[in-house]
């Protein structure tokens, strides 16, 4: 995981809004969020089952996560790769996954060791520079 300062940390915005806005450049909101916080996810490269992501983390500051008018404060934002596994799993999840019940493997890596780290911290900073065109 890459963090990296920007001018994004402490911005408000009204979820709802700023979800829609940022669907223009692949974002989408990120698994594992809860009513009071989660992540704007978006691919910034994928290939062989790698795929390194730009996520920008937020908490709740007023509503529900799930509502439009949601407001949200955003946290440092960072860069993060996955590594998924392209074969068969063989373990409990295997029957899952062949019945359609799991849509997704679990990475094996997931948070692989990112090279050439100036590279994503900057292609980070250049989509966040367009996220803040959005905010007050």
């Amino acid at each position: 995981m890459l963090q990296f300062e920007s001018n994004l940390e402490g911005k408000h915005a009204q979820f709802g809004f700023l979800r829609d806005k940022l669907k223009n450049y692949g974002f989408c909101l990120g698994g594992y969020w809860d009513y009071d916080r989660g992540f704007f996810d978006a691919i910034l490269y994928r290939k062989d089952g790698e795929t390194i992501y730009l996520r920008l983390p937020f908490v709740v500051i007023s509503g529900e996560l799930d509502s439009y008018s949601a407001h949200i404060q955003f946290k440092t934002p960072f860069v993060i790769k996955h590594i998924v596994n392209y074969g068969l799993d063989y373990d409990e999840s295997s029957l899952l996954d062949a019945t359609g019940f799991s849509q997704f493997q679990t990475p094996v890596d997931k948070d692989g060791e990112i090279h050439n780290k100036n590279r994503w911290v900057k292609a980070g900073e250049q989509v966040v520079e367009k996220v803040l065109q959005y905010l007050n």
